[in-house]
């Protein structure tokens, strides 16, 4: 689907509405003026009819007194200023018969308002005169002269020509201001929109002008404060997207200066075979070592790699850490058991919002240096406790703990006691999945009357809900 314009969006909500009302005014104002115009014009009616009224006169007595009438020429004054409507005139009495006036005007046949604007026994309609649409007033006057008594019916008549070419020109004169203020805020509303967009052109632009791999925040003072939070998280994005390339420079980097020193002594050895340097089972045993730490060294540094890979993916459930301890106690018993270690296992249930593998890597890292650096027939201790909000991991081992020297690089990749024994990357991964999960982990030696009887491997995790 094409995306809509952002100002043409802007535009059509603002603009669509206030043309749309402006219609509707122009309507409800048409419809007011004309009803002016007609109230005014049958005011003009209405005198016409109550001038013909007063010139009226009976003669007789009682019921059979018979109605005169003579109208006078300023009765029809007011209609002779402009050729363009005509007035006819008729008087009759109740009853309909014909006293003066125009005979082809249709006698009056309604009722009186219950309620009409004049105090006069008054009456409008519209009618239709020779072909030609009238407007009618109708007025009941009484006659009373000496001892006659009579009802006259005057009823007035004016052509529409004059009426419709005012309410069009009303019309047109309305439709013209409203299409001059629609103008108007139509100028405004596209000067307004473009001003209010011109931050997003001009972010947009300094996007597109820069070079590949430009990952520096935006910077953007002027922004209005809609823009703020979208700037603040594309910041946010590119600060995580920085990261993730860093790792990966260096995971290259460390991956390319590592695996080159494996594979170069492993040259050696096959090139030493070859010649016939070594004796046969010698070169073997000696290839088969060279393999297994590359071999090693290569999964802790995917390891390393898939941690940064995890820390963008929120986890789907909840993982109980005393669980995954005790399973991995069982997957490592026969390194426990080839050492004869003394080991004991104390778990609570923890539960915390992670992803399995990070919590098995990290303790599997920690529980496999304990193992590896405790003497035969050492004692090795896990213990994981919990309180309100966090779960404590203590690792208990009985080895000559860490120097000095290396406590200073301690979490460092690639820092390792022994070169033979390790690649150096188990702490740095645990390390990397601690922080992700927003823990901390500290090794410290206990100290006994005759020195160092050992090393803890502290961890705490924060909890999280039991899914």
């Amino acid at each position: 689907m094409k995306t809509v314009s952002l100002r043409r969006y802007l535009l059509i909500g603002i603009l669509l509405p206030i043309s749309v009302f402006t219609v509707i005014d122009t309507v409800s104002l048409y419809r007011q003026a004309l009803a002016a115009v007609n109230t005014a014009y049958d005011r003009t009616l209405l005198a016409s009819a109550k001038s013909i009224g007063e010139h009226i006169t009976a003669d007789g007595v009682g019921a059979a007194a018979r109605l005169r009438a003579t109208v006078p020429y300023f009765a029809l004054e007011a209609f002779e200023a402009d050729n363009r409507s005509r007035m006819v005139y008729r008087i009759s009495n109740l009853q309909g018969d014909l006293i003066d006036g125009f005979g082809a005007l249709p006698a009056w046949q309604g009722k009186l308002p219950d309620h009409g604007p004049y105090a006069a026994l008054v009456d409008f309609y519209d009618a239709v005169y020779q072909g030609d649409r009238v407007r009618v007033a109708v007025l009941l006057q009484p006659v009373a002269m000496n001892q006659a008594r009579a009802m006259a019916v005057v009823q007035v008549a004016e052509t529409l020509e004059l009426r419709h070419t005012l309410a069009r020109q009303i019309l047109i004169d309305t439709l013209l201001r409203q299409l001059a203020l629609v103008s108007i805020i139509a100028l405004i509303v596209i000067v307004v929109v473009q001003r209010a967009t011109r931050p997003v052109r001009r972010l947009s632009a300094q996007l597109q002008a820069r070079p590949d791999g430009d990952l520096t925040p935006l910077q953007a003072a002027d922004a209005p404060r809609e823009l703020i939070p979208l700037i603040e998280a594309t910041n946010s994005i590119m600060t995580r997207l920085q990261h993730l390339l860093e790792h990966q420079k260096r995971f290259v980097r460390d991956a390319s200066h590592q695996l080159r020193t494996p594979l170069a002594v492993l040259k050696v050895q096959v090139q030493s075979a070859l010649r016939g340097d070594l004796d046969a089972l010698q070169a073997l045993h000696e290839i088969s070592d060279t393999v297994q730490r590359a071999t090693g060294l290569a999964n802790q540094m995917l390891s390393l790699a898939k941690v940064a890979q995890l820390v963008q993916q929120a986890p789907e459930s909840s993982v109980d850490w005393a669980q995954v301890l005790r399973e991995l106690a069982i997957d490592m018993s026969p390194l426990i058991a080839e050492k004869d270690l003394d080991f004991e296992i104390s778990t609570e249930a923890a539960w915390m919002r992670t992803h399995d593998w990070m919590l098995r890597e990290l303790s599997r890292n920690l529980l496999h240096n304990a193992i590896v650096h405790t003497p035969g027939n050492g004692t090795l201790s896990v213990r994981l406790t919990c309180d309100a909000d966090r779960a404590s991991l203590v690792i208990s081992d009985s080895g000559p703990g860490i120097s000095a020297e290396l406590r200073e690089r301690l979490f460092q990749p690639f820092s390792s006691g022994e070169v033979r024994s390790g690649s150096g990357l188990g702490l740095a991964i645990s390390h990397e999945i601690v922080q992700a999960l927003g823990g901390s982990i500290k090794l410290i030696n206990r100290e006994s009357v005759s020195g160092v009887s050992g090393l803890d491997s502290h961890v705490e995790l924060p909890l999280g809900p039991q899914t």
